[in-house]
């Protein structure tokens, strides 16, 4: 018999690609390639101890497995970096911004994981480094 969630969750992936990404740049030392990603979120809860809860919320990047192929899994201290329009400094401008994340999670928190069962695509938690205008 046929894996009908396997196969829903297949082509429900494929969808996500085709119509929910755009490319970012994915870096590791000085590898780097042009990967299409879905930008996400993740809210964290790390125990600083004594009853302190610190939220932090990471910007996630879903990237299909077999995208990241020369690299295979993500690791920390990666780099991801997404060029974004942006509002320019006069009226009715524009400008590209580049924003760049570290590959890494809150705490022991690990830096990725599956979307989900199939294990088609990461979930890549980041950290923001910098923001810059893109001449």
């Amino acid at each position: 018999m046929a894996d009908l969630l396997g196969m829903g969750a297949a082509w429900l992936e494929r969808q996500r690609q085709r119509f929910c990404t755009h490319a970012v740049h994915y870096r590791r030392g000085a590898l780097d390639l042009l990967v299409p990603a879905t930008v996400g979120g993740t809210i964290f809860r790390v125990d600083l101890g004594m009853g302190l809860i610190e939220r932090i919320e990471a910007r996630d990047y879903l990237i299909a497995a077999d995208a990241l192929g020369p690299f295979g899994l993500p690791l920390r201290g990666d780099r991801i970096s997404e060029d974004l329009l942006g509002l320019g400094q006069g009226p009715g401008q524009s400008a590209v911004i580049r924003h760049t994340a570290e590959v890494l999670a809150p705490g022991r928190e690990p830096h990725w994981r599956w979307v989900d069962a199939t294990r088609l695509a990461y979930r890549i938690h980041t950290k923001h480094l910098s923001t810059e205008p893109i001449p």
